[in-house]
């Protein structure tokens, strides 16, 4: 099977009710229909990645039955626990913050035992505006930032979101943005940026989940040595595919 993908964050109950339009403020609305399912960022794209046939595993905090509240998020003293060997990519969904750079330094310190085609490489996600997150910019090779931290920054599009915030990386990375509708880009570290159009589907069912099917798909690719601009236009293809189906099942 080869080395896996280890996507560490959130699970938990997502309770989805299906209405005919979007409710008006303080308005009654009949539900048409109602399901639950699996959710959580770090969950949702281990699911994908499954799904696209990468070996993975998830790390989290894990309810005995179907509801649960304020479960804890992962601490670096239960990070030290991993087998980093296992391991080819780790992902951080962007939680508590400051234990999650703690973990990241773990791997760092590990990598520097390896050869550089045998590192593991580090991805993180900043999707919330809480700012006790930023500091996740600058410890990780790829780095996800979402359209409403762009927007919280003041920023209008993804390629003004990568030029005002690349500074906050570390050498080397790359910064990505999707942004909807509009596509998605990516900077790396010779300041070009790389731009994959959105693929929407004929009609838009569900788009609960699309940007951790965008993130996943990307780390796939790259993780098969795929290009960034064919990462980027992959990740594109297949959370618009997500956009026309119900869940996550049956559209891979």
């Amino acid at each position: 099977m080869g080395k896996k993908i280890l996507c560490v964050g959130l699970v938990c109950l997502d309770i989805i009710s299906v209405v005919d339009k979007y409710p008006e403020e303080d308005t009654d609305t009949r539900c048409l229909s109602q399901r639950w399912q699996r959710g959580g960022n770090a969950s949702n794209s281990c699911t994908i990645l499954a799904q696209l046939g990468a070996p993975c595993a998830f790390m989290g905090s894990l309810a005995t039955g179907h509801m649960a509240n304020n479960l804890p998020d992962v601490t670096a003293q239960d990070f030290q626990k991993v087998d980093l060997s296992q391991y080819k990519w780790i992902h951080w969904e962007g939680r508590n913050a400051a234990e999650q750079v703690k973990m990241i330094q773990i791997v760092e310190e590990y990598n520097q035992t390896l050869q550089a085609d045998q590192k593991i490489t580090i991805s993180v996600e900043i999707e919330k505006t809480r700012e006790d997150l930023h500091q996740l910019f600058a410890h990780g090779d790829i780095v996800f930032v979402s359209k409403d931290l762009a927007q919280h920054f003041g920023f209008d599009s993804a390629p003004e979101t990568l030029k005002g915030l690349y500074s906050r990386v570390r050498n080397g990375a790359y910064l990505i943005c999707a942004w909807a509708e509009k596509g998605a880009d990516a900077m790396g570290p010779d300041g070009v940026v790389i731009h994959s159009d959105a693929f929407p589907p004929d009609t838009i069912v569900d788009t609960l989940g699309a940007g951790d099917t965008f993130n996943a798909s990307v780390i796939y690719a790259l993780s098969t040595g795929k290009t960034m601009q064919e990462a980027l236009t992959f990740g594109c293809q297949i959370a618009g595919r997500k956009c026309g189906v119900q869940g996550f099942d049956g559209f891979i």
